[in-house]
Order: structure tokens, then sequence, then C-alpha cells
């Protein structure tokens, strides 16, 4: 069965990778390379680089062929499947995370797998094959061979980039192995991987600039709901243990007026932090609302709603005139 081309959007990965039963999760698109963009994202597992891709174009990088045993990289050897690939070479390379049982069983068995074994494993995974193709656009006829891209189609391409084990690389299931683009300390929630990938993936961009400027970066993040709803959980606590010490010393014959009046100001800060939070929390629901009402109409099939409105139309003899309107507007225009 073939893979479907699927569309690079942040509320589509998000809800692929949750469909693949790994929780915890989002993705999130920038728009800018700037730190502090980079810094408010933080944990940031991954990030995501799609690009026009160019046959035959040089990179005289050095491809690791015997990588680390603890990196997860495979070849891609499924036509459209590079979106997925490049979301799983980053889910399959955090520890910290849980990425179900179905990837975990995959990554267990494929361990000791070279890279091209691992691409037929992704493959020949019906339940990420399934994740993938839910976003299958409907076709109002279904060919029995794809298309192959001629040399004057558009073909994009996604890459990874995520720090593993002190090393920064670049995974791209296209080439024989992963690039390291050198050491970096700490993980996911540290910025010195993302300070170190900015510079990479700006040179890549004014590489191709001049002639290309349809350029999409993402990135995989740690859930903001559950992080700002942890945080809420904190702020409330200390906003009760704060009113216990308040009603303690107003209880007292002599209240120390000082002590009051700073925990007053701590109360104050506190119920700030709990407002920001509860908004924080308010504006993540309404966008995976948002998400979830694209999503259905990304996979809603509309074709049999517009054939019966134009049997409709042409029943009641108002369709051919709107052609010929359709017609004459358009020639008009030239």
């Amino acid at each position: 069965m073939s893979w479907c081309t699927i569309e690079s959007d942040p509320g589509v990965f998000t809800e692929l990778i949750q469909q693949m039963q790994v929780k915890g999760l989002q993705v999130e698109e920038l728009y800018s390379l700037d730190l502090d963009s980079l810094n408010s994202l933080r944990p940031v597992y991954g990030l995501i680089f799609l690009f026009k891709w160019r046959p035959g174009e040089k990179d005289d990088r050095l491809v690791i062929k015997d990588p680390n045993p603890n990196l997860f990289f495979a070849s891609q050897v499924i036509n459209n499947a590079c979106a997925t690939q490049a979301i799983l070479s980053i889910l399959m390379n955090c520890s910290d995370i849980d990425i179900g049982p179905e990837l975990s069983m995959l990554k267990e068995f494929t361990k000791n797998f070279p890279p091209e074994l691992k691409g037929l494993a992704i493959n020949n995974s019906d339940a990420i094959r399934a994740a993938h193709n839910s976003f299958a656009r409907p076709e109002p006829f279904v060919l029995d061979e794809t298309k192959a891209a001629t040399k004057d189609d558009d073909v994009y391409h996604f890459i990874s980039y995520l720090p593993v084990d002190g090393v920064l690389y670049e995974l791209d299931g296209l080439k024989e192995g992963p690039i390291s683009l050198g050491p970096v300390t700490g993980g996911p929630g540290d910025l010195d991987w993302l300070q170190a990938v900015q510079p990479v993936i700006q040179e890549r961009i004014e590489r191709y600039s001049r002639s290309e400027i349809r350029f999409n970066l993402m990135a995989i993040i740690k859930n903001r709901k559950e992080m700002y709803t942890a945080e809420l959980k904190e702020l409330q606590k200390r906003r009760e243990r704060i009113l216990q010490q308040i009603s303690a010393l107003q209880s007292e014959r002599v209240a120390d007026s000082t002590n009051i009046e700073t925990l007053n100001k701590s109360l104050s800060e506190v119920n700030a932090g709990i407002e920001g939070a509860t908004e924080k929390i308010l504006m993540e629901e309404e966008k995976f609302k948002k998400w979830r009402t694209e999503n259905i109409r990304r996979k809603h099939n509309y074709i049999p709603f517009l054939f019966n409105f134009l049997k409709i139309l042409a029943e009641k003899k108002q369709l051919k005139p709107l052609i010929e309107k359709a017609k004459q507007n358009t020639s008009n225009q030239r």
C-alpha cells in the first residue's frame, strides 16, 4: 500500500504523533530563528526543516557510516513519507519521552538493524502507515500507479536536527548516514544545542534564498497545556501556603505588619501568575480545538456534496449558464 503526501502543518504533525500513541508532545511552527523564539519553546526535542529538494546537489560533508549505537537512523525507502520519517527520527532518539508501545517495539526490534532495514521496518509498520495515511485527501479517481515526479515538478524534503549523547546531528533519510554537526552540552531542555543549530539552518536558507523562498521549520516540543497546568498547580499550592501564613500572623495579638505586607505582595505576584497560567491554558485549548477542526476538514470527503450540488444545478438548468459566464469572465481577464 502506498503512502500519501501530507501537509506540512503543526496541527497535522501533532495529531500524527498522537495517533502513533506518543504522549506529552506537540509541534509548533517557527517563524523566526532568533534565540528568544527558540528559547521560549524549550524543551525542544528536535527541529524539522522542510526545503525544496534539488536533485544532483553535491554535499561534501562527512557522513557517519558507523554511528553511535544509541542513535536511531533509518534510510528513507518510502515515497511521500519523508515528513513522518523526519518526525520518527526525533521521537526514536528521545529517551525521556513516552513514545508508546508501537514505536517502543519497533525501536527494540530494529536496534541492531542497518539503516536500510530500519527504513523497511517503518514501511512495514501498519500502525505508522495508517496514522500517516489518515491525512490522505479524498480523490475522485484512484490511480493504479503513482505518478513519478519529473524534473519540472517541485519536490520537497524534510530533515531533522536534534542532540543525542552530547552531539548535534542532522538526520536525512536520503543520505547514507547521519551527519555530525559538532559537540553540544545538555539535551532538549538546554539552549546550547539550539544556539549551535541556528547558524546551520540559517546558512541553508541563505544558500537557497535567491531562487527559493518556500521553507518551513517546526519544533517538536513538550505539550504546552501540560506544562502550564503543572505550573498552575504549583502556584495554587504556593497561594494556599501564603494565605495560611497571613492567617496565622493575623491571629497573633501583636501582628507583624511588615511580614503581612511582604506576604500580601507575594500573594499579588502569585495571583498574577495564576491568572497568566490560566490564560495560557485557555489559549492552548483554543489552538488544539482549531487544529482538530482543520484536520476534520482536511480528511472530510466533499466530493459527494459537490457532485450532488452540480447535479441539482444541472437539473434546474442553472449549470450551463454558470459555466458560460465563467468562461466569459476568464476570457475578459486575458
